[in-house]
């Protein structure tokens, strides 16, 4: 779930540092050039927080407690092929940087490094990718069969009926709806919309895909699949 960037006026950053001497110095140092930053300390935390914000660009450490950075960028890729990406880390071997760029990074900065060194990265990236535009991973209107899902508004609108959708039924919704006909997996489901993937949690996610189930209703064409075992896959047939 997309919200509106409201951020500083260069653009909203997300960063993810667990060192928190660094966190504060970057994330001061970024702020005074005109960037809001949002800095947090974890993987999943930054995953959570990422799937509930539109962010111009994304500061990764590698080494994270939860989920590495890796792992987080691949999550991301999921669900938006274009932020750009740039992994911060103290890990400079060849093999590490092609890691990052497989992972979907765009760049890759070895510590330490000066803030006005990663200010002119940021430029950078950022000037070439907003000459090229937004696209479907900025969406928030999505149709699925007779239904218009609102992302922005919360809302699911169908002729017999228009629902208002809580917060997270809405992000689960709009996950599904981007990744039409492919399964999402129960984890990233879990992590992208509740921050983690516990049991408990997962039981409430079952909650939430039978209350979806239920207000698709109207259309017999619309159905939300579990695939046992993997996770969920939104279909139209």
């Amino acid at each position: 779930m997309k919200k509106e960037n409201t951020g500083g006026a260069k653009g909203t950053l997300l960063y993810v540092e667990d060192d928190e001497n660094l966190g504060f110095v970057v994330q001061d140092g970024l702020t005074r050039h005109g960037y809001d930053v949002h800095l947090f300390r974890d993987g999943k935390e930054g995953l959570m927080h990422f799937n509930a914000n539109r962010y111009d660009l994304c500061l990764l450490d590698v080494m994270l407690p939860q989920k590495d950075g890796i792992s987080l960028a691949q999550d991301m890729r999921i669900t938006d092929q274009k932020v750009p990406i740039i992994f911060l880390t103290a890990k400079g071997q060849p093999e590490d940087r092609i890691a990052g760029f497989k992972a979907g990074g765009d760049d890759y900065i070895t510590k330490p490094f000066s803030i006005d060194e990663l200010v002119l990265r940021i430029e950078a990236i950022l000037r070439r990718t907003r000459n090229k535009g937004h696209d479907g991973q900025d969406r928030e209107v999505f149709t699925i069969g007779e239904f218009t899902f609102d992302d922005r508004n919360k809302t699911l609108s169908h002729p017999a009926e228009e629902r208002r959708l809580t917060k997270k039924e809405a992000a689960v919704l709009r996950l599904l709806a981007m990744q039409p006909d492919q399964v999402l997996p129960r984890e990233l489901l879990l992590n992208m919309v509740w921050g983690d993937d516990s049991y408990f949690l997962g039981r409430s996610l079952d909650v939430f895909i039978s209350r979806l189930r239920k207000y698709l209703r109207h259309d017999d064409r619309v159905r939300i699949v579990n695939v046992h075992g993997i996770g969920f896959k939104l279909q139209v047939v």
